[in-house]
């Protein structure tokens, strides 16, 4: 059974830091891209940053470029989001993704994602 567990989630003043992970487990964490994707009360959910299997490729919103950094560590799958600078309008339940095949970073939609976390909620506060 296929499990991603976000934490690190929390409320932050503008400004701050937080450092997201997701633990795999139940997957060859290795052949799959990953993203993290956020949902903000009464909105859609938006991609945020997918990195593909390799770490070789990445894609950022452009909401978050410069600020945000998304990393994995196929050793002990798990996947990372550094957020830097943090704003308001980042105030969204996170949520970890995987999704099957080798394509690059940018090609990764909510819609191609096999499995999804639960979610981790950050707020930020002004």
């Amino acid at each position: 059974q296929v499990q991603l567990v976000e934490s690190g989630g929390g409320l932050v003043q503008a400004g701050g830091s937080l450092r997201l992970s997701c633990a795999a487990s139940g997957l060859t964490f290795s052949t799959y891209a990953m993203g993290w994707f956020r949902q903000a009360p009464g909105k859609e959910r938006e991609r945020v940053a997918v990195i593909n299997w390799s770490g070789g490729n990445i894609y950022y919103a452009d909401s978050v470029k410069g600020r945000f950094t998304i990393s994995r560590d196929n050793a002990k799958n798990t996947l990372y989001l550094q957020m830097n600078s943090l704003k308001p309008e980042d105030t969204a339940v996170y949520y970890c993704a995987a999704g099957r095949g080798y394509y690059s970073g940018t090609y990764y939609q909510a819609h191609d994602m096999d499995y999804w976390g639960k979610g981790t909620l950050v707020t930020v506060s002004s």
